[in-house]
């Protein structure tokens, strides 16, 4: 994991597999249910380093041999994904924590101003850690859009953890002007947004590709 000198709360996750597997969904041959899997697996791998600083707890126990005091998790964990595309991160995450909750944003971008629109959120009640999952952070609006609804329920920032596959520098200067206090792990910073707000090389649109839509 490395991190970058302009954005202190940003963390690029370099470890070999998520790597080539990222390099895999670049791939415009990829298709849709590869790319489906890909980014399971990938959600997975990520979810082990943002999960380093879990609170734990103890609880007693008897293993076939002795009592002990085992270490368990503290509270509660919320997986919430930003839809359409956030679902695929999320069924990794889920994996890797059968027990936690789940919630969804739903936003889409307003074709003549970039900005996010809001249709759908369903939260669970008491999220605990929250841990948000979007795969293309590019404009910023959506992740800050996201992050606010959140806040907005009660969650203090330091209980949040944002989840990207790729990213870009117009987004995240974006990101951490509207929230410093929250750090995003990303698989890749990559170049710039085109005219069109697409991330380049990034990898198309995750929602689409992920459904064989356009």
């Amino acid at each position: 994991m490395s991190e970058t000198n302009e954005f202190p709360n940003l963390r690029i996750l370099d470890h070999p597999l998520i790597q080539h597997k990222l390099s895999l969904m670049r791939d415009q041959q990829t298709a849709p249910i590869q790319f489906r899997q890909l980014l399971r697996e990938i959600g997975l791998l990520m979810g082990y380093e943002i999960t380093r600083d879990l609170p734990l707890s103890s609880m007693d126990i008897q293993t076939p041999i002795a009592p002990m005091r085992a270490p368990t998790l503290a509270g509660p964990v919320s997986i919430i994904s930003i839809l359409r595309a956030g679902l695929g991160m999320a069924e990794g995450l889920r994996e890797l924590i059968p027990s936690a909750r789940e919630g969804h944003i739903g936003l889409y971008r307003d074709p003549e101003t970039r900005q996010p629109k809001e249709y759908f959120v369903k939260l669970p009640e008491e999220p605990g850690r929250v841990l948000m999952v979007d795969p293309m952070l590019a404009t910023g609006g959506s992740a800050v859009h996201a992050v606010n609804v959140v806040l907005g329920r009660g969650v203090p920032a330091s209980e949040i953890r944002f989840l990207s596959l790729v990213t870009v520098p117009e987004g995240m200067r974006v990101f951490t002007q509207a929230h410093p206090e929250v750090p995003v792990f990303t698989a890749a910073l990559d170049s710039h947004l085109n005219e069109k707000a697409y991330i380049v090389p990034g990898l198309g649109d995750a929602g689409d590709r992920m459904f064989g839509t356009q």
